[in-house]
């Protein structure tokens, strides 16, 4: 792209640049450095001195060599060819590239070719927002190429249908010439008309999530734990069983094996929807710790911009960050090199806004066009040492609706999802209730109110069973400590490697949890009529504490057959 200003690079540090000579520059603004014209943003601007930070690796760079301005804000392409395909943080294809691109590669999303089929008439006046026409995917997704943003008027031309490369016009709205792609800026939120109140339970398949700690869909939700605890495969679960539409993973900043793990997963895994490969309505951004550290920081940014874009069409869209801590760690090592006064544990003191700005892109919207999507903010954060007091843990929970804490003891005893009910929490769960009250379900809240107050007490009382012992305690705190263990190994325990286990359907969860609560209420009746806590615990419970794993994901009727067969038993004590 021609250059609107030339000028020279007369300072190099890392990937700090100062730059003279960059007349009409404004901040933000992209700028070519170097004959290999290697990306960079302008940070500062003092005289005719412009400070630049640079998304790629410097070195070969020197004083003297020439730099650009390319006026306008760090942008990406959007269109149908993401759906599938993997990319850098600055939205680079690396599917036919090396991990590491060559530096200064401009890549962009290449054009293919995709089924054009026009939604109006040449004539016809549209507003933004407008669907033009729809392209379908290999993912029963329909893409919709919409009017732009703040373009309205008469369709003066429009391409016929049949098959288009996607970065060729197809309508011409005006004078503004409309493709299947489009350029944004990745740092500025795209425009709705409405936001809407959030009470739709984004489902995830995942019991302890769904039942106890539910984030509603355009929502946001934050995923704290130490190393080892499992946050990335609590969030691959989200990521392949959730009831969204389109799934953007970000892998900021992690090892490049889980990543190639994700991708090797995604790419075997069968779309429940579509019985296609779920990997044709995802996109994965892949800025691992090897690349350059401005990019990881631009890299959620980017994915939350193509959530957005998605949205715009009416869909539900997921964004999955992992993490956040090395996004914020890529802002710590920016502010170092550039001076900026440092706060809590180095961190810049932006880092509170940055964070609430990211979240505050999360929502549910009235689209310009009139429909309703979403874009649900899921992010992990990698606490160093486990320490839940570091800056970017406090500073998250205050922005977020829900907290999923992972619990290192619960990890390193093997129950999985490891999260940690003393810990967790979710303002989003009064809302949800309301959802289920007005769908047949009225005792959603209820039986959420059971499985906390059963979990605290049951906390409790371990604490003391562990100085006396439990064989000392009353029968009827013997049976609360046993059904919390009922409910935390029948219900809230859930195998990601198991085929019916991996993913729970609303209907089994909802059956499975009224059987474990109703055993539980059985126990304590039968203490009540003098039956000892000893035989209360060493009746076999196995066929209920194993009904999640035996059974298919949509099995109700197995699973009451299961409760009916303990319960039996336990009627049978006296």
């Amino acid at each position: 792209m021609p250059g609107l200003s030339t000028a020279r690079i007369v300072r190099v540090s890392g990937p700090l640049l100062e730059v003279e000579g960059l007349s009409g520059v404004a901040m933000a603004d992209l700028v070519a450095l170097g004959e290999a014209e290697l990306p960079g943003e302008v940070v500062a601007i003092s005289g005719g001195t412009a400070t630049v930070q640079a998304y790629e690796y410097t070195g070969g760079l020197r004083t003297g060599d020439p730099a650009r301005t390319l006026g306008r804000p760090l942008s990406v392409r959007l269109g149908p060819d993401l759906l599938g395909g993997v990319h850098d943080g600055l939205l680079r294809p690396l599917a036919d590239a090396p991990t590491w691109l060559p530096p200064g590669s401009t890549r962009e999303v290449a054009g293919g070719t995709w089924e054009w089929r026009p939604a109006v008439r040449e004539g016809d006046l549209v507003e933004e927002g407008a669907v033009l026409g729809t392209v379908p995917t290999p993912a029963a997704l329909e893409f919709r190429v919409l009017v732009p943003p703040g373009t309205r008027g008469a369709v003066t031309w429009l391409a016929p249908p049949g098959a288009r490369v996607s970065t060729e016009p197809v309508a011409l709205v005006g004078e503004v010439v409309v493709a299947m792609t489009a350029d944004w800026p990745v740092r500025r939120a795209r425009p709705t008309a409405t936001r809407l109140d959030a009470g739709e339970p984004l489902l995830t398949g995942q019991r302890v999530l769904d039942a106890v700690f539910p984030v509603a869909r355009g929502s946001t939700a934050a995923v704290p734990g130490g190393f080892g605890t499992g946050k990335t495969l609590l969030l691959q679960q989200v990521a392949k069983w959730c009831a969204a539409d389109v799934i953007v993973y970000v892998g900021c900043g992690e090892r490049g094996n889980e990543m190639a793990d994700v991708l090797a997963e995604f790419g075997d895994l069968v779309d429940p929807r579509t019985g296609r490969r779920l990997v044709e309505r995802t996109v994965i951004i892949a800025n691992t710790s090897n690349m350059p550290m401005m990019a990881r920081e631009a890299s959620i940014y980017t994915g939350v911009t193509v959530a957005e874009y998605f949205r715009d069409m009416g869909h539900h869209a997921v964004v999955i960050a992992d993490s956040t801590s090395r996004w914020a760690e890529a802002m710590r090592e920016w502010a170092s090199r550039s001076g900026a006064l440092p706060a809590e544990e180095g961190y810049p003191a932006s880092l509170p806004s940055a964070l609430a700005a990211f979240y505050e892109r999360a929502g549910s919207f009235t689209t310009l066009g009139g429909g309703t999507g979403s874009v649900t903010i899921i992010g992990a954060v990698s606490p160093p040492g486990g320490d839940t007091t570091e800056p970017v843990t406090t500073h998250t929970e205050r922005f977020v609706r829900a907290v999923w804490d992972l619990d290192r003891d619960l990890a390193y005893a093997r129950h999985y999802p490891a999260v940690a009910w003393s810990g967790s929490f979710s303002l989003d769960a009064e809302a949800v209730a309301h959802w289920y009250a007005g769908r047949e379900d009225p005792g959603w809240a209820a039986r959420r109110a059971q499985v906390t107050a059963v979990l605290a007490e049951a906390d409790r009382l371990a604490d003391l069973a562990a100085l006396v012992g439990s064989s000392s305690l009353p029968s009827r705190e013997r049976v609360v400590l046993w059904g919390g263990r009922l409910l935390r190994e029948g219900f809230l325990q859930q195998s990601a490697l198991s085929p019916n286990d991996s993913h729970c359907s609303p209907e089994k969860t909802r059956a499975l949890l009224e059987a474990v609560l109703g055993v539980i209420e059985a126990c304590h009746a039968a203490v009540q009529r003098g039956v000892t806590a000893a035989e209360v615990e060493e009746l076999d419970y196995s066929p209920l504490l194993r009904a999640g794993g035996d059974l298919a994901p949509d099995d109700v009727a197995g699973v009451e057959a299961r409760r009916d067969r303990v319960l039996a038993a336990l009627e049978q004590l006296r």
